[in-house]
């Protein structure tokens, strides 16, 4: 067992460290308020290869494994949320999705374009009656021989307008229940399909989440992914691996905020010393760095357990259950060491603090996981 980074992961780590400080840090406060993220910041994370890092690289990808992906979402999310969510859905959902499943027609057509920033994908499952019950899919294609007709809405769509494809998740034929759902390629400007007004967030409000509504869209045979009923084993395939990207990033969001914390610590004073010296404080940066550690090694060891191909569904889940537990816990113990200064915008652990709320909802909220858990645990 060795718990040491290869040469290739230090250097991956430190390439997402520099460019979410020289890159990310300096708007990151306005991008909040805003509620906006520069394109041309999309396209230079493309162009440093961290939208498709895990992909093939015969289709633009990196090739790179999954301790690789953490290892970056950790460093991107210690900055900027709103940025790591778009890289971890277009990453694990999107890429990884066609990559795995999709055919050689659709790599060549989508993949390549996704893979460095060109285009930029988003993933369509929950809907106004369908969030942790993913299985009650309103959204209705209907097979017309050599095409289906898409109707539905779906919510909380990450890249909801800034996206160019779209994998969209919709009932083929009730009676099979999950069974009949099938997964699709939708590409943006397809008549019939709009996109709904922005959502008013709490956290990751630099990222762009929306509603979106399928009105009659017409989508070739040639873009359903996998054979016919294939679509709810795809989905739920590729959100047990996008748990461990959400991990990531609540490990990131987590880290931040107690770096933060510390070096604040070592600088303020009360009562005629830095307030690191008081063990009020010195025992809230103990607590904060052990839970950060221990989120840390469930990452790591779900991101292993998928790259040597065991499976990742429990260790999956317990590293996103642990990871948003903790960066709740930590964010809000860093606002406290900051005392009033964290709470204003411009010492960023307030925002880091809303952003770590999500981590607990999207991809499988905690309850979700710990039903995932449970029933892993108690089949045997």
């Amino acid at each position: 067992m060795d718990f040491k980074l290869t040469e290739e992961h230090i250097m991956i780590r430190d390439a997402a460290r520099d460019f979410a400080k020289q890159e990310l840090l300096p708007g990151v406060i306005e991008r909040d308020e805003k509620q906006e993220f520069p394109k041309e910041l999309i396209k230079k994370m493309g162009e440093l290869g961290f939208l498709g890092m895990m992909a093939s690289p015969e289709y633009g990808g990196g090739g790179m494994d999954t301790i690789s992906y953490v290892l970056a979402m950790e460093e991107l999310s210690k900055i900027d949320a709103s940025a790591s969510v778009m890289v971890s859905v277009n990453n694990s959902l999107v890429c990884w999705g066609l990559d795995t499943f999709g055919s050689e027609e659709q790599k060549k057509k989508y993949l390549s374009k996704l893979t460095t920033g060109e285009k930029l994908g988003a993933f369509c499952l929950s809907e106004p009656e369908a969030g942790s019950d993913a299985t009650s899919q309103r959204t209705t294609a209907i097979d017309k021989g050599d095409h289906y007709i898409l109707n539905g809405t779906k919510n909380w769509i990450t890249n909801g307008s800034s996206a160019d494809f779209y994998l969209v998740i919709a009932q083929t034929d009730k009676e099979k229940k999950h069974k009949g759902i099938n997964a699709f390629i939708v590409e943006k400007g397809s008549e019939g399909f709009e996109i709904g007004p922005k959502e008013q967030k709490l956290g990751i409000r630099g990222s762009d989440t929306h509603s979106l509504n399928f009105n009659d869209v017409k989508v070739p045979k040639e873009n359903r992914i996998g054979e016919d009923g294939f679509g709810f084993k795809f989905a739920m395939k590729t959100l047990s691996g996008g748990r461990i990207g959400i991990a990531a990033q609540a490990l990131g969001i987590a880290a931040g905020a107690y770096e933060l914390a510390k070096d604040y610590s070592k600088q303020r004073k009360a009562f005629g010393t830095e307030i690191c010296n008081h063990q009020a404080i010195a025992f809230k940066l103990a607590d904060m760095h052990t839970q950060i550690e221990a989120a840390r090694h469930l990452v790591m060891k779900a991101a292993w357990d998928k790259d040597q191909g065991e499976n990742y569904d429990l260790s999956g889940a317990m590293a996103k259950l642990h990871a948003s537990k903790t960066a709740m816990d930590v964010t809000v113990e860093a606002v406290q060491v900051h005392g009033g200064n964290g709470y204003v915008k411009e010492y960023h652990v307030e925002r880091l603090m809303r952003d770590a709320k999500i981590t607990q909802i999207y991809e499988g909220t905690s309850e979700i996981q710990k039903i995932v858990i449970s029933r892993s645990i108690l089949k045997d």
